[in-house]
């Protein structure tokens, strides 16, 4: 059938710009999927977070038994747990909340009022426009996608935990022989770094929440129980989460006097200062450690990204970025 011609030239200018073009495609239709699915992928990292968060007391349980009814007995003991707490306080919380709509024309009436502290809060910061831009319908509707948010990482975060070592492994079988043992290195260091960040603040929001508890019963601030769930919730995120509670419960503690507004503001700035230098070292311990500029940096950034699970995982992704380019990077120009 004739004499096969020559190859086609793999460098010629026609195969080059083809190959530029694939790749621009493929690049641009993995953006467009990201982009699509961002939401999904958001709870999956949330998901694995939480898995790698419960990690260390998962795998001391499967030493006793099973992993995957260790997997089953953390996540149905930490549902139980949040289920608990959430049924013993929903009654007075309930309470406190009627008690707050009861009274909202009197602090309507002081938000309109100009001498007041409030009114001039208002007149700054225009609060009753912003309550005024809440509607009931969309928060209900915003409830409910975030309960359906809820059970989709919970589910996903029970699978996590269960195949947690098998996706560690696949995960490091990427990375090529020769480098893989140093690899699990610094995986095995980010994966505790992210544990004990995750339980270390848990634990710290939890007295966060209880100390304020005590703090606005002993002053009689109104709406105790309900302030104090905002203040654990909020101190989850670094800095900025401990900043907007402390605010919002001091504007609450000026309806009863404005000592009692001034002391409260008081009692916020010194739990921050004993959170930070004494709570967390103890707690989160020194793994978790990163430079406070660097945490006002991530947290601004992981906020501007993605909100308030950015803040909130944004101290332990610093951390461990900061760990892979010490060992990584650094490491190598150190060698150059």
């Amino acid at each position: 059938m004739g004499t096969p011609g020559k190859p086609l030239d793999r460098r010629s200018p026609f195969f080059a710009g083809m190959t530029a073009a694939a790749g621009v495609a493929v690049t641009v239709a993995v953006v467009e999927v990201v982009l699509a699915a961002s939401d999904v992928l958001l709870l999956i990292g949330i998901a694995f977070f939480l898995a790698v968060g419960l990690e260390p007391v998962t795998a001391r349980l499967a030493r006793r038994m099973p992993r995957a009814v260790a997997a089953g007995v953390v996540v149905v003991t930490g549902l139980a747990v949040l289920g608990g707490a959430v049924a013993a306080a929903a009654v007075p919380i309930a309470d406190q909340a009627g008690q707050l709509r009861d009274g909202a024309p009197r602090y309507l009436a002081l938000l309109r009022d100009r001498g007041t502290l409030l009114g001039r809060a208002d007149e700054t910061f225009g609060l009753e426009a912003a309550l005024r831009a809440v509607h009931p319908a969309d928060v209900a509707k915003s409830f409910a996608v975030l309960l359906g948010d809820a059970a989709i990482v919970v589910v996903l975060a029970t699978y996590f935990v269960a195949e947690f070592p098998r996706i560690r492994t696949a995960l490091y079988r990427l990375a090529p022989r020769s480098r893989r043992p140093r690899v699990i290195l610094i995986g095995d260091a980010v994966f505790r770094k992210v544990g004990a960040y995750l339980v270390g603040n848990v634990v710290v929001s939890l007295i966060a929440g209880t100390a304020a508890l005590a703090w606005l019963w002993a002053f009689g601030v109104p709406y105790p129980l309900v302030l104090a769930v905002l203040v654990a919730v909020l101190d989850l995120v670094p800095v900025a989460g401990s900043v907007a509670a402390g605010a919002g419960t001091s504007l609450v503690a000026l309806t009863v006097s404005v000592p009692v507004g001034l002391a409260t503001a008081g009692f916020f700035v010194g739990y921050r200062v004993l959170e930070d230098y004494v709570l967390l070292p103890k707690i989160v311990g020194r793994a978790v450690r990163i430079p406070a500029l660097v945490t006002v940096v991530a947290v601004l950034l992981g906020f501007a990204l993605l909100g308030v699970v950015g803040a909130f995982v944004a101290v332990p992704v610093a951390a461990a970025v900061l760990l892979v380019v010490r060992e990584v990077a650094v490491h190598r120009l150190d060698r150059t």
